[in-house]
């Protein structure tokens, strides 16, 4: 997949209901549709625009947690975000994030891809579950952030009927319906076949299982769907295979392919480069600096970026157990060498994610670390979620977690989780969540999944004066204006 993909389709901004869409092909007129070849390569084009939207999704999915906002070596960016300062004038992914682009190409997969004779017709059908996979999963996103969203099925196909698009917010629970559909027509069509197309860039049925448990543990405690919803998601998460690997062969450009990645976003260079020098640092600024055992910087790490968005106090402070190897998340960057363990703000600076740093190719960094949607940890932190909701023990998955974080240091005596109360255990289930997926944009969507107030609890900038801030967002007036069949979000009016 690695290779640019021309699609031969161009973009039109569209007024109405600001979902941006392409204007009319010629494509299925001209007969694209009839060459198998044809169809491949509009699937992957999927991927290499999917891919576009990775900075979006960390956005959405970690910005407004507590994981961010702390003291940074430059000044920091996206601060509405961390400090949940959204209304109105300061809307947060305005034209739904740019999403409705990314599902046109999708639905134009899905609506004509049927029609295209392939050599393998096995092969059609998996692709065509992947296309329904990645639909709910945009969809869920959107839920997830706006709460009702315009349900939007088909590509565009007459440039002359604009008006045709404009389409009304459906209310949360039509589009949580639409969303578990697309997942049953996924499963349906991967029919048993639970191997990857090509490799882990490429969504499987695997992937479908964990977004199926996800939507329903949301849906079960956020949309009220309860214990039904709760052992559907812990059957589907049951049926997910995979094994964790060492967290020495986790992380790195050389371990892309580990056993434990289900889904990732693929990234290359002369191709496409991730985002996350946004989290390390101009090499200036920190060479002549050190870490928090004394080391100089520049004698192990060498970046090329910047120091935009740091993590939290409280980040830091959770992370704090020399024995976890998550400890390394981040580089402690400090004025002395006087050495900082534990933690300690005197003379501290910032810090430098160190999950995804780049390869240094000669002085220059190339950021092409592959960046998992999914893994194996996922599933065992969920499946712990759907059996603490059911009043079960999660404590299992759990410790698998715990144990491969504390690698030869794990003792269970001493950091093994025994079962307690659903409260308990939903806050222990969340901090390991915490410290095992920073950066990957869950943190945000973890806590709204908890539901039991854990947002308002754990991140301070979700209160102002005592006052609770909206979870939803809100959509821009513009939108309003030129669409009249929108209403503004719940709590912005």
């Amino acid at each position: 997949m690695k290779r640019n993909i021309l699609l031969g389709l161009s973009l039109l901004l569209l007024g109405a209901c600001e979902l941006e869409t392409p204007p009319e092909s010629d494509l299925t007129y001209t007969g694209f549709w009839n060459k198998e070849e044809a169809a491949k390569s509009v699937h992957s084009g999927v991927y290499s625009r999917f891919r576009a939207y990775g900075y979006t999704m960390w956005l959405m999915g970690e910005l407004r947690s507590d994981i961010w906002g702390g003291k940074g070596i430059e000044n920091a960016h996206n601060q509405d975000l961390f400090t949940n300062d959204i209304n109105i004038t300061k809307v947060a992914f305005n034209s739904w994030g740019g999403w409705y682009t990314m599902l046109h190409y999708i639905n134009d997969f899905i609506k004509n891809a049927p029609q295209t004779s392939f050599s393998n017709e096995n092969e059609k059908k998996n692709m065509l579950a992947q296309m329904y996979g990645l639909r709910a999963y945009i969809y869920y996103t959107m839920l997830k952030s706006w709460g009702d969203v315009p349900i939007v099925t088909e590509p565009l196909q007459n440039v002359d009927n604009l008006a045709a698009l404009r389409k009304a917010r459906a209310p949360k629970a039509e589009v949580l319906a639409f969303i578990k559909q697309d997942i049953q027509r996924s499963l349906d069509l991967f029919n048993g076949n639970e191997n990857f197309y090509r490799d882990n860039v490429y969504w499987s049925k695997r992937a479908t299982l964990i977004l199926k448990g996800d939507v329903f543990l949301w849906s079960g405690k956020v949309l009220g769907g309860g214990t039904a919803d709760f052992t559907e998601a812990k059957n589907a998460l049951s049926q997910v295979s995979g094994s964790l690997v060492s967290y020495d062969k986790l992380w790195g450009i050389d371990n892309e392919k580990n056993a434990e990645f289900i889904f990732a976003l693929d990234y290359k260079k002369d191709e496409a480069e991730h985002f996350y020098k946004v989290t390390t640092a101009r090499n200036t600024d920190v060479k002549d600096m050190y870490d928090d055992s004394g080391r100089k910087i520049s004698s192990f790490l060498y970046v090329e970026g910047g120091n935009y968005h740091s993590p939290s106090e409280k980040t830091l402070r959770l992370l704090d157990d020399i024995k976890d190897q998550r400890r390394a998340t981040f580089v402690r960057v400090y004025s002395d060498n006087a050495g900082h363990i534990p933690f300690n703000t005197t003379n501290y600076l910032g810090s430098i994610l160190s999950k995804f740093v780049g390869k240094n190719n000669s002085g220059d960094i190339v950021n092409e670390n592959n960046v998992p949607i999914y893994r194996y940890a996922d599933v065992l932190l969920l499946l712990a979620e759907a059996k603490n909701n059911l009043g079960e023990d999660p404590s299992a998955e759990i410790n698998q977690v715990r144990a491969r974080a504390y690698g030869s240091n794990y003792n269970a005596a001493t950091y093994g989780y025994t079962n307690s109360t659903k409260a308990i255990n939903a806050k222990a289930i969340l901090d390991e969540r915490y410290k095992e997926f920073i950066g990957e944009g869950k943190r945000w969507w973890d806590l709204l999944r908890a539901g039991d107030n854990f947002v308002y609890d754990e991140v301070a900038s979700m209160t102002s004066g005592g006052t609770r801030k909206n979870i939803y967002l809100p959509i821009s007036p513009s939108m309003i204006a030129d669409d009249k069949t929108l209403v503004q979000t719940e709590g912005y009016n």
